[in-house]
């Protein structure tokens, strides 16, 4: 049972564009890399499974498991990347490219190598060895909707004991991290001729007001809730992207505001969308059905786990890193859903994600792989201590 070297396969899985985007003009199926790990997986005696997302045709979830029955390990990361700038990239992004002690290339840390360090190291250990199941689960569109780790958060017989997600974080392990909304807030008045104000509703002037509500509900959430394991220890809320009007002469009859906010541990997505439906709700009541509160794509909550959890001290012991909580968000409140215990552990620098020339530090390699293969081991392998 053979795969390719650990260089080769991240060559191949850079080459294979798995793009997700919402600009269905930028949007790529992730099948290429579907089944270049599939192959991968077979070849190391993996049972797998692969399906296609129920509401994304085109975009492909897998499952590959070595072992019987519940319990074990399991590899998780997505598949897809982000868009890329061409012109701000100095190298192509679906090449590999090795400059400067650095791997460029999209993907390379978010996180498509993550994959070619898992399948290098459970090519080194010994088959005969293993002693619980290893699973490894590749998602779609994690850089969009989340729609793969939805759906395999509903799978009727994944029962992994434990689950370490690959993104980037230098091999330090997270236990805990914030989730995402974004939302966008549409203002919809009567236009006109600017030279009789009367006439129309202007919505550049009903958004300047829920600007203002939005404002006052940032202040609350930043008073109001707060955990210390965060850089940023409370809920925040931005406004991203605002669009209105087409004319100067014309009274605005349409304006729509983007925002994004992250929720802490423990304070939910429903809370969220209730405070922000009642912050827009006296103006609403001012100007009836003047303004829509609409979520750009499903919700993703908290991730809550903790530091006693015998994974996360598993991770810190081999790692020597001691376990941190983050401001970003991943699959993890998904995956834990099928009741593992959970972590988000992978090689590379979030610094280096969702950048142009996107790379992985080369001396980060063997570190990474020695502490991917151990975390492998001590899980599904016999171990001489």
């Amino acid at each position: 049972m053979t795969v390719p070297s650990f260089m080769e396969m991240y060559q191949q899985l850079i080459a294979s564009p798995s793009i997700s985007a919402l600009e269905s003009s930028l949007n790529l199926s992730n099948k290429g890399v579907i089944e270049l790990l599939a192959k991968w997986c077979e070849s190391l005696g993996f049972q797998v499974e692969v399906s296609e997302l129920q509401n994304n045709p085109g975009k492909y979830n897998l499952i590959a498991k070595r072992g019987e029955g519940d319990g074990g390990l399991m590899l998780a990361g997505h598949t897809d990347t982000v868009p890329f700038d061409d012109s701000r990239w100095n190298y192509d992004p679906f090449k590999l490219s090795q400059q400067d002690n650095k791997l460029f290339g999209l993907g390379s840390i978010d996180m498509k190598g993550f994959f070619a360090f898992v399948l290098n190291a459970i090519s080194e250990l010994e088959t005969s060895k293993q002693t619980a199941p290893i699973i490894i689960l590749a998602t779609a569109d994690e850089e969009t909707t989340m729609a793969g780790a939805q759906e395999i958060a509903k799978h009727p017989t994944l029962r992994p004991a434990r689950c370490i997600i690959g993104e980037p974080t230098d091999m330090v392990p997270v236990f805990t991290h914030k989730g995402h909304m974004t939302s966008a807030i549409r203002i919809t008045g009567r236009s006109g001729h600017s030279s009789d104000p009367e006439r129309g509703l202007n919505a550049i002037e009903i958004m300047h007001e829920v600007i203002a509500k939005l404002l006052q509900l940032r202040e609350e959430l930043k008073n109001k809730y707060s955990v210390p394991h965060f850089a940023i220890p409370y809920p925040t809320l931005n406004l991203g992207h605002i669009h209105g009007g087409d004319s100067a002469n014309r009274i605005c009859g349409c304006c729509e505001l983007h925002i994004d906010m992250r929720p802490l541990p423990g304070l939910s997505v429903n809370v969220l969308q209730a405070m922000l439906s009642d912050a827009v709700a006296p103006i609403n009541a001012r100007f009836p059905n003047s303004v829509s509160v609409v979520d750009m794509h499903e919700p993703i909550p908290a991730f809550t786990g903790s530091t006693d959890a015998a994974l996360v001290q598993l991770a810190e012991k081999l790692s020597g890193e001691t376990a941190i909580s983050v401001n970003y968000c991943t699959e993890a409140p998904f995956i834990q859903q099928l009741g593992c215990e959970t972590i988000v552990m992978g090689p590379g620098s979030i610094n280096q994600a969702h950048q142009p020339d996107e790379y992985l530090s080369m001396e980060k390699i063997t570190p990474s792989q020695t502490v991917i293969k151990q975390l492998i081991a001590h899980s599904c392998f016999e171990v001489n201590e």
